[in-house]
């Protein structure tokens, strides 16, 4: 596992991409303890496979539901009990890294993703009812989500902001980041125990202009960047975040106890099998990172030979170049991200639903 223990020192934290009640028997402890494993993130997907897949839940939904509980409120013990129980496997690291890791995520209703207020209650009731220090409440980076982000970091509550696709939103959520820490200070209040990191996404942006660039066949230059528009986009936050935290504005922040809100890589399974398994891994290298991966990538992650030459600081220019080279075939970055975030908002609400449903049989079964 030197691989990995390399890549923590090079500062770039590695959370797990996945929770359940099979994981909390003994897996997660283990892979904390093997796979250097700093955190844990969730997302509805997960959570429905994990439910609707499983036996484990089986009972404690039927003895819910003869209490009087409907499904959605169900399906909100179970979640906010897996979660609760992996933030004390993470209570020890926690501590020892003063807050920046050992956290767990948990995502507000993804049907409350162009709800603003409705996202505020939730965001509140979650972080209440898990009751954990080390929780992050994820809230998706939508135009509605952005004030819900300002608001509740405003009222203490630590975020993972998810779904972020271009870099003009994640510039957006760095600045709702920014502003719920100073309103919060206008009120007298500390800001030092508020955590956040914005999850920025990363193989979905080449499986989308992947395809684009093959629909492209008249064009000679299409197929040399395949595979590329994904790390040279987070590569381009990655520097806006530097770019960010050098500013006099964070400096004010930092000054009065505030914590950075790192880039988060999440979706780095890649999901064409012609690439390495690790490609969003050993070229997202950096201090204040983190990478959530799913299971597959953390192996084949551990395997790695070496650390890369080049680091994220060193692929500015080419990253620059190859959105350049993008546009000039006709593939703007942040058209993509449109859709992107349109089709996330799907992929994690339709999985919400069908676990309704799935809740709903067992409960009547």
């Amino acid at each position: 596992m030197n691989a990995l223990r390399d890549i923590t020192a090079a500062g770039t934290s590695i959370w797990l991409d996945d929770l359940s009640r099979e994981r909390l028997s003994g897996s997660l402890a283990q892979y904390i303890e093997e796979f250097q494993i700093r955190g844990v993130t969730t997302n509805p997907a997960i959570f429905s496979a994990a439910i609707s897949g499983s036996d484990l839940y089986r009972g404690d939904i039927k003895r819910l539901a003869q209490e009087g509980l409907s499904a959605v409120e169900i399906i909100e013990e179970l979640t906010t009990d897996d979660v609760r129980r992996a933030c004390d496997l993470f209570e020890k690291l926690f501590h020892s890294s003063g807050g920046a890791d050992g956290r767990v995520s948990i995502e507000v209703d993804p049907g409350l993703a162009r709800d603003t207020e409705g996202t505020i209650r939730e965001g509140l009731a979650l972080s209440q009812k898990v009751s954990r220090p080390n929780l992050l409440v994820k809230v998706p980076a939508t135009k509605e989500g952005l004030p819900a982000i300002t608001q509740l970091t405003e009222s203490g509550v630590s975020i993972n902001v998810t779904l972020i696709f271009s870099i003009s939103r994640y510039r957006e959520v760095i600045d709702a980041y920014m502003q719920g820490l100073e309103r919060r200070l206008a009120t007298g209040e500390e800001i030092s125990s508020i955590h956040s990191v914005a999850s920025f996404f990363v193989s979905r942006v080449d499986t989308e202009v992947d395809a684009q660039l093959t629909r492209l066949d008249h064009e000679p230059r299409a197929a040399e960047f395949r595979g590329k528009a994904a790390v040279a986009n987070a590569v381009l936050a990655y520097r806006l975040f530097e770019e960010q935290v050098a500013g006099d504005r964070w400096r004010k922040l930092r000054g009065s106890g505030a914590n950075l809100q790192r880039p988060l890589w999440a979706s780095t399974g890649v999901k064409d099998p012609s690439y390495r398994p690790t490609l969003y891994v050993d070229t997202l290298i950096a201090p204040n990172t983190v990478n959530t991966m799913p299971d597959s990538t953390l192996k084949a992650s551990s395997l790695l030979e070496r650390m890369p030459e080049k680091s994220i600081t060193d692929s500015y220019e080419e990253s620059e170049e190859v959105v350049s080279n993008l546009a000039s075939l006709g593939i703007d970055l942040e058209d993509v991200a449109v859709k992107l975030e349109s089709e996330g908002l799907k992929k994690f609400l339709d999985p919400w639903l069908a676990l309704s449903e799935s809740v709903k049989s067992v409960m009547h079964s």
